[in-house]
């Protein structure tokens, strides 16, 4: 137990000197939050970086989530996913929204087309898919599908910053993109957030709705809330992007070197890239599967007791905790393969700072079952 501990994820913290160039001209400026200036730097700064039109930044993606339903006027039943983080459903039920789940691919680990058009039901008024780890959603079947039944589509983008595809940023599909910039994804400002907008109108809507609903000084228009992203969380946003691409760099090698070292593992199924022209390497999931010598949380045992800290990511599914578990959308029978995947699935670490000897001693930990 002598090697130091290594975890799924840590962010990355460029040089504080860095940093305090940016804390002075805050100072500077007397301007700590609502709109100024480095808010408005970053944004246009990430809608040159990403290769989309109009952001409007939040204080967290949670918030952003639940602002992208409002925006959209979204209610009655939202079809989404059970494989991701509680905040994808949660958004939902903040909103008087009924979550319907629909089972993933065993492939992608997203939604899976196939099954939405039999979960559509005369209050369904939205598709909210997530992009897994970074992995592309089947965007045209689901877009398809949303046309003909003229749904909005809100993607839950929080681990797809930077991913393209063959068309360019995966963020300008469907009505809404959401982000997240918090402190364990590929780009981070602390906390906060981000909606991907497709055009002026609806982002000033965005804006007055995470304003408490302000268009000027004496004038409410909506019930919103408090989700602006404060100056200190812009400046660090302009800071890392400056980082990004090095940092983005650094997740492919690490990929690369966990694949070669796991190669040909019995029970270890490596998830693969779903489509991508551009990754941006998130997260590392695998599935250990029955061949492998010991059942996953065993494994994830393992390499705690070696000081290495895994995921599993996502376990339990969203619609196995109990504020979801009644639901008749969230029986398992309903949900055979995200439940089969959620328990398999083991998160290893991957973040710019983690070094190859780790890396390799993560390898070996896995190859010794």
């Amino acid at each position: 137990m002598s090697d130091k501990p290594v975890y799924v994820t840590q962010p990355y913290l460029p040089p504080l000197e860095e940093f305090l160039p940016y804390l002075e001209q805050i100072w500077a400026n007397k301007t700590l939050t609502n709109g100024g200036p480095m808010h408005q730097q970053l944004e246009q700064a990430l809608c040159d970086y990403l290769g989309v039109e109009h952001i409007a930044l939040f204080n967290n993606g949670t918030i952003a989530l639940l602002t992208a339903l409002q925006s959209l006027r979204v209610t009655g039943e939202v079809i989404t996913t059970p494989y991701s983080f509680v905040a994808t459903a949660h958004s939902l039920l903040w909103n008087g929204i009924k979550p319907v789940f629909v089972d993933i691919d065993p492939v992608t680990l997203n939604m899976d087309p196939a099954r939405i058009e039999a979960a559509i039901t005369p209050q369904t008024t939205a598709i909210m898919p997530v992009h897994c780890y970074g992995h592309p959603c089947d965007v045209d079947a689901i877009q398809k599908i949303a046309d003909t039944y003229n749904l909005r589509v809100i993607y839950d983008a929080a681990h797809a910053f930077g991913v393209k595809d063959a068309g360019g940023s995966l963020l300008r599909h469907g009505d809404l993109s959401v982000l997240s910039f918090h402190a364990t994804k590929v780009f981070n400002t602390f906390e906060g957030g981000a909606i991907v907008c497709p055009d002026a109108k609806t982002k000033q809507r965005i804006n007055q709705l995470k304003n408490f609903g302000f268009v000027d000084e004496v004038t409410v228009i909506a019930p919103g809330i408090n989700g602006k992203m404060s100056e200190i969380n812009a400046a660090f946003g302009l800071l890392q992007l400056k980082h990004i691409d090095q940092a983005l760099a650094r997740r492919a090698e690490i990929d690369a070197r966990y694949r070669a070292g796991l190669a040909g593992i019995k029970g270890i199924h490596l998830v693969e890239e779903a489509g991508q022209t551009v990754a941006n390497y998130s997260y590392f999931p695998l599935l250990v599967e029955a061949a492998y010598p010991l059942d996953r949380d065993a494994l994830y045992q393992r390499l705690k007791d070696n000081n290495i800290f895994g995921r599993r990511y996502f376990y339990p599914l969203i619609s196995n905790f109990p504020m979801y578990s009644g639901m008749t959308s969230a029986q398992r029978n309903n949900l055979p393969v995200a439940n089969r995947i959620a328990d398999k699935v083991l998160c290893l670490p991957i973040y710019p700072a983690l070094d190859d000897q780790d890396i390799d001693r993560i390898i070996n930990v896995v190859r010794r079952g």
